[in-house]
């Protein structure tokens, strides 16, 4: 098949930044320090399962609690004026602007023990530590990934023809029922492209639990970017199990997008 010359370019980009890559990754990952074809990269790699598995799991309740957020959001956002939308889109976009490590460093300083938040609640009565822990780590997860969930949420939402929810309440919904039989089921394809965005990132992240977490909170992200640079192998060993873990959940939830696509 011949090639189009508008798409050299981007074949070349996919080559040099994409493919190469996840060359050199799969090199490393079957291969020993002294370069011998072997697996023993991967038997250091499953040593940090509990990493992984933790991973996984705080990349989940972010993912959940993002959605919970989003979705009430993405609804009001879509029912507004045109104009009153472009505003609401940008005040969730100027935060992203900035850049990811400062982000962070924001609420290092609001969390910290003497910062704002804890001097409001101590006048409150209310003696806790807020960072260096779990919850520090989700709520910054929460933070820096919450406008990949709102806007295309907020996208295919804006797309649900009116007329469609004023059939529905003619014909007797209420509210619950109009959100649960109308605008819940066309509002798929938003929610799988939501949780995509943030699942995935927030599986493979890093530093957001070094600077919020305490020493038990490491992710997996954090343990590919302290051991890549001593061991290449076992660290392109992790990021091949992360990138096949990742592909496996991509692949499930596409396949319920089609589903719900074919059903609706």
């Amino acid at each position: 098949m011949r090639l189009k010359r508008p798409s050299i370019p981007y074949i070349a980009w996919m080559a040099v930044f994409t493919i190469l890559p996840i060359a050199l990754i799969l090199y490393y990952a079957f291969t020993d320090s002294s370069g011998s074809f072997g697996f023993e990269p991967f038997a250091k790699a499953f040593g940090y399962t509990n990493v992984f598995l933790k991973s996984l799991w705080i990349a989940f309740i972010s993912t959940v609690i993002c959605l919970v957020i989003s979705y009430p959001v993405g609804y009001f956002m879509s029912r507004q004026r045109k104009s009153v939308q472009n505003v609401l889109t940008m005040l969730f976009m100027i935060p992203m602007w900035m850049n990811f490590l400062l982000r962070i460093y924001a609420w290092m300083t609001l969390l910290q023990n003497g910062g704002p938040i804890d001097i409001m609640l101590s006048l409150l009565g209310i003696h806790t530590t807020l960072i260096g822990n779990q919850g520090a780590v989700i709520l910054g997860m929460v933070y820096e990934y919450l406008p990949f969930m709102i806007l295309p949420l907020y996208t295919v939402m804006s797309k649900i023809d009116n007329r469609l929810i004023e059939a529905a309440e003619d014909l007797g919904f209420n509210k619950a029922g109009v959100m649960f039989k109308v605008v819940l089921p066309l509002s798929v394809p938003g929610i799988i492209s939501g949780i995509t965005m943030v699942f995935v990132p927030t599986a493979s992240t890093f530093l957001v639990a070094q600077y919020l977490g305490g020493t038990d909170d490491i992710m997996i992200g954090d343990v590919i970017d302290k051991i890549f640079w001593s061991d290449h192998n076992t660290g392109s060993a992790i990021a091949l199990i992360l990138m096949v873990a990742i592909l496996f959940f991509l692949i499930i939830l596409n396949f319920f997008g089609d589903e719900e696509a074919i059903a609706t």
